[in-house]
């Protein structure tokens, strides 16, 4: 039963879609399944002179002979589904579970304005009142949508039998830890869970059948909106730093603090994470740009890993060196 779950250690903005996308391509699982809020988080994915961003598909799409699911966990935006689908070419490929939910315009009217867009910094998605009047029994349901017809599955149906057969099932996660509604900053958080007990809730597969689970780190920490962020940065010092980035969903500037070792030691127990993968190793040293053997690291880098490992006692298996989806050193066994 090779499942592996992929989910964000901090806030988000981690570079679980880079990750994800090398593991689909690499390890060439059978199914890639979404769980996760909806269309308020967002992957971005550079493969050669290409980037690609996505809201809804699982971020597993590159591996041309994946399954893409969407788990009836999650609440989708069929226009931004149709669109992406469209764009990426995968419609034969594409499966959304029957009880998915689904995001009207009064649902992204009422997260445009009020208490959620003005207090928590809701990306106005309609994600946030989509799973609300879920939990009112009021949502519309995938099966209820005649666009989505030709894409409707049992998913947890599919991700078991594939994993009765042996086939790989890579699993993926959205936002961050400490954005899930039971174990985040709350109240600045998602609506509901996204660790990754929640992740497989949000898709049908049981703990016993969960392998492994990774958790993505960056190697400092960003965070989009309102909230805590231990440590925060100056914009000055951030931009200084190389640190400056823009949420792919949201257009925001991310605010940044260096690398939180008790975040990740909580991540790691909140998650029961396996393994680590670590982003943006090259943006703290710029001297490991596009490595992909560890040996090459600089000594600083090397240590900066280490210590990641000392603290949470979880291997770092994968190290992004770079933007690309080759730009990572494996480590895996």
């Amino acid at each position: 039963m090779p499942s592996l779950v992929i989910v964000g250690g901090f806030f988000g903005d981690e570079g679980k879609g880079k990750i994800i996308s090398y593991l689909a391509q690499k390890d060439k699982p059978t199914i890639v399944v979404r769980g996760g809020a909806g269309p308020n988080a967002g992957h971005t994915i550079e493969d050669g002179n290409k980037k690609y961003k996505v809201r809804m598909l699982p971020s597993g799409f590159l591996n041309k002979k994946a399954k893409l699911m969407i788990g009836p966990g999650v609440v989708v935006n069929p226009d931004v589904l149709h669109k992406e689908i469209s764009e990426f070419d995968v419609a034969s490929r594409t499966f959304v579970d029957y009880n998915t939910g689904i995001i009207e315009k009064i649902h992204t009217d009422a997260d445009s304005a009020g208490r959620l867009k003005e207090k928590i910094g809701s990306t106005g998605s309609g994600t946030g009142p989509a799973n609300a009047d879920r939990a009112m029994r009021t949502l519309k349901m995938a099966r209820d949508i005649p666009s989505l017809k030709q894409y409707l599955a049992d998913v947890p149906a599919e991700i078991n039998l594939a994993l009765e057969h042996d086939e790989n099932v890579l699993v993926e996660g959205t936002q961050g830890t400490f954005l899930s509604l039971f174990h985040g900053s709350y109240p600045y958080v998602t609506s509901k869970d996204v660790t990754a007990s929640g992740i497989c809730a949000d898709i049908g597969l049981g703990p016993k059948n969960v392998d492994d689970v990774m958790v993505v780190f960056k190697s400092y920490v960003t965070r989009v909106g309102e909230g805590l962020l231990e440590g925060e940065l100056s914009k000055e010092e951030t931009a200084a730093r190389g640190w400056a980035e823009i949420g792919t969903v949201t257009g925001r500037q991310r605010r940044a603090a260096e690398f939180n070792f008790n975040m990740a030691k909580r991540a790691v127990m909140l998650n029961s994470a396996t393994q680590i993968g670590l982003t943006k190793l090259d943006v703290l040293f710029p001297e490991c740009a596009h490595a992909q053997s560890f040996d090459t690291l600089s000594d600083k880098a090397k240590a900066f890993v280490t210590k990641i490992e000392d603290e949470t006692d979880v291997p770092v298996t994968l190290i992004g060196t770079g933007p690309g989806v080759t730009d990572i050193i494996d480590l895996r066994s």
